[in-house]
């Protein structure tokens, strides 16, 4: 395997962490390519990922509405329609606490409801 080669597969094993914690693959795929760059384009993603731009724009709505990425426009030349660039909120650690801390509800909501049902029998 050549070095290009291992940390591409350790990102595609994030994502598919990412996916079995709750994420959409796209939200995931979009997240982990934005924690590899400081600043990074729609159309960066849309290459780099290889998801469609109205994946990219969806997964990009979930990661702003969780507070999880900042979008500011970047000064373009000429007319036509604002370049939005993106960038993490916080550090990925601190989002991989998140998203542990709401598997952990989960895991909690299911040990709650199992221990109702044992109590019921």
């Amino acid at each position: 395997m050549t070095a290009v080669a291992k940390p591409r597969r350790k990102e595609e094993v994030f994502v598919d962490l990412l996916v079995t914690a709750g994420l959409a693959k796209n939200v995931a795929r979009t997240l982990v390519f934005l924690a590899r760059r400081e600043v990074t384009t729609s159309v960066d993603i849309e290459k780099a990922t290889g998801l469609r731009q109205p994946e990219v724009s969806l997964a990009m709505a979930v990661l702003r509405k969780r507070g999880w990425i900042e979008k500011h426009d970047l000064k373009k030349e000429g007319k036509g329609r604002p370049v939005h660039a993106y960038r993490l909120a916080m550090p990925l650690e601190g989002i991989v606490d998140t998203i542990a801390g709401d598997e952990r509800r989960k895991i909690e909501a299911i040990e709650d409801n199992l221990r109702k049902l044992q109590q019921g029998l």
